[in-house]
């Protein structure tokens, strides 16, 4: 077992943190079930123990429950994704069509993640030179809230095929939060340890040799 009084970690528990890793997918096909709001506010929680620069915590986590929103969403996603479609030829194209690219309809929870770029949190510390470590810090919680999530049996979904300007409009959210993410949240329909665009042979995963570099 892991020892929460020294900060030392078991070799089994690097074993299940590494398992864990390998078991977190980008998740697309949901059940219907509802999630209790006592275990969002624990994933959440979970993704609030992320480190961010300055100690500046610059996320805002929206949960978007309004019918109007979602509509919203679901309609920048359709024009965004037939765009997209329109940028492959041939098989590419049909495969790309087969791809079940967002789970809108069916997670039970949408979550809208933004970065407040000027937050005084953090009083600036580390971002003078690199004003994009901000919304860095913000995809490093949305990646605890992953690894939360899957541990607790949910899955989530992020969804990249959509217009920031539709969605900050539709959630009248201040003007100075930058749009990082939009996640779709549920209990997975699938368990699966390999990911699906693997699995469909849209992308193999390559040689990690070939991303080290020593200089």
């Amino acid at each position: 077992m892991a020892s929460g009084a020294d900060g030392q970690f078991s070799e089994d528990f690097i074993e299940e943190f590494d398992e864990l890793l390998r078991w977190r997918r980008d998740v697309r096909h949901f059940k219907t079930d509802p999630i209790d709001e006592a275990t969002v506010e624990s994933i959440l929680r979970s993704a609030e123990l992320s480190p961010s620069v300055g100690n500046s915590q610059p996320w805002r986590w929206v949960e978007v429950r309004s019918p109007e929103p979602r509509a919203v969403v679901k309609e920048t996603f359709a024009r965004c994704n037939a765009d997209a479609l329109n940028g492959y030829r041939g098989e590419r194209a049909q495969k790309y069509l087969s791809l079940k690219l967002a789970g809108l309809d069916e997670a039970p929870v949408h979550i809208a993640v933004f970065c407040e770029d000027e937050t005084l949190q953090g009083h600036g510390l580390g971002r003078a030179t690199m004003p994009e470590t901000l919304a860095y810090s913000v995809v490093t919680a949305i990646g605890s809230l992953w690894l939360s999530a899957r541990a607790r049996g949910v899955g989530v979904g992020w969804i990249s095929i959509v217009e920031p300007e539709a969605v900050c409009q539709a959630l009248d959210v201040p003007a100075d939060w930058r749009f990082v993410a939009y996640l779709c949240i549920g209990y997975p329909a699938e368990l699966a340890a390999i990911p699906e665009l693997q699995r469909t042979g849209w992308q193999a995963r390559t040689d990690p040799k070939a991303r080290y570099f020593v200089r």
